[in-house]
């Protein structure tokens, strides 16, 4: 056996803004069983396309081979399916890829970012490790503050993340309200919208917001195409912007396995709608059946809802109940709600027994 003990002496230190910073928090899951319910990752409620997985079975035989850098047939059928240029598009091993990727190219020590208060939690991540600050804006309703995001903007600022529909809370912005944000932003602050639920809104994608020079766009196929274990993300960026991401993203990032499910996904418009009718009416149900029981639940445009608790404490009480019953949500400490959890949907039948759950909680004195 080789010996791996650690030596007493000095060893190689991270450089300060990595040592501050914490793992990033993932889902706390348990092994899964037949007897879990896991709702905690925001996941599909259904596999992907059967078209796309015979496609990813069929680019296996290739596995000796690097995939395409340039991801030529997938920007080519996203294009043609959008409407957009092809030469603006870019993809990677999930949308977060691209969020470090910006960070990498936009920010640095003495620069900041702009996002709202309860933000997805990797646009932080993304800004500290570049040794940059974020600026959190408190937000009204659990809905983002256009104003105040403004009334943020510092001569420093060089990045807004906004997520449109917000994960934790689902919430969405009008199309005039977006509008009317890019348009008093100075513009040399890059407006990054992460659309990953933007199939579930009403209103978007804003495309044309990009040939602005100073928006961008991201997408994923990991929510309303049911392929987040495939990894793959991908946006559309101003000439200028993406030239700068090309130089930091890793080449052959994405799979041949992930480029070919995808592009067989993107043909398969009949199945990723019907996956989004599906999981819209079981939202609302839930919701609905959640607000009866005495929650408060905010309108959500994703796949997703968020169930509010009087206190932190009472949060925590009922996750562990709800976990002792086989069902995991996730808790949303790290946007600043940590008297909230967050519901991914799912089948019918495990939002039954999420709802029998939520019952139990209240007999209980979890009442919210």
């Amino acid at each position: 056996m080789i010996e791996t003990a650690v030596e007493d002496r000095a060893l190689p230190e991270p450089v300060a803004g990595i040592a501050r910073l914490a793992p990033y928090a993932v889902a706390d899951l348990p092994a899964l069983s037949g007897s879990v319910i896991a709702l905690a990752q925001n996941e599909s409620l259904r596999g992907p396309s059967p078209r796309a997985l015979e496609a990813a079975a069929a680019a296996l035989s290739d596995g000796a081979l690097y995939p395409d850098a340039g991801w030529r047939k997938l920007r080519a059928a996203l294009a043609a399916q959008h409407g957009l240029d092809e030469g603006q598009i870019l993809c990677a091993a999930g949308s977060m890829e691209l969020i470090r990727g910006i960070s990498m190219a936009y920010l640095g020590p003495g620069l900041r970012a702009v996002a709202p208060a309860h933000a997805y939690p990797y646009f932080l991540t993304a800004t500290a490790l570049m040794g940059a600050e974020t600026d959190l804006v408190a937000e009204v309703g659990m809905t983002v503050d256009v104003d105040a995001l403004l009334a943020a903007i510092r001569s420093e600022t060089r990045v807004l993340w906004l997520a449109n529909p917000g994960n934790p809370t689902g919430t969405a912005l009008p199309a005039a309200e977006i509008m009317r944000l890019r348009e008093a932003l100075p513009s040399r602050v890059l407006l990054v919208l992460d659309e990953a639920y933007g199939e579930f809104a009403e209103e978007g994608p804003f495309w044309p917001l990009v040939g602005h020079g100073d928006t961008v766009v991201l997408r994923t196929f990991s929510k309303a195409y049911g392929l987040a274990g495939f990894r793959i993300g991908w946006g559309l960026f101003p000439p200028a912007i993406a030239e700068e991401l090309n130089k930091v993203l890793p080449p052959g990032g994405v799979t041949a396995a992930s480029q070919a499910a995808a592009l067989a996904a993107l043909q398969d418009q009949a199945y990723m709608h019907e996956t989004v009718e599906m999981t819209a009416a079981l939202r609302d149900d839930l919701a609905a059946r959640a607000r009866a029981l005495g929650f408060e639940v905010p309108v959500s445009r994703a796949n997703f809802v968020l169930l509010r608790f009087g206190d932190a404490e009472r949060a925590a009480r009922a996750d562990a109940r709800l976990r002792a019953g086989g069902v995991y949500l996730r808790p949303a400490a790290g946007a600043g709600l940590p008297h909230c959890l967050r519901a991914t949907v799912g089948p019918a039948a495990a939002m039954a027994v999420l709802v029998r759950q939520l019952e139990a909680v209240m007999r209980e004195g979890g009442a919210p």
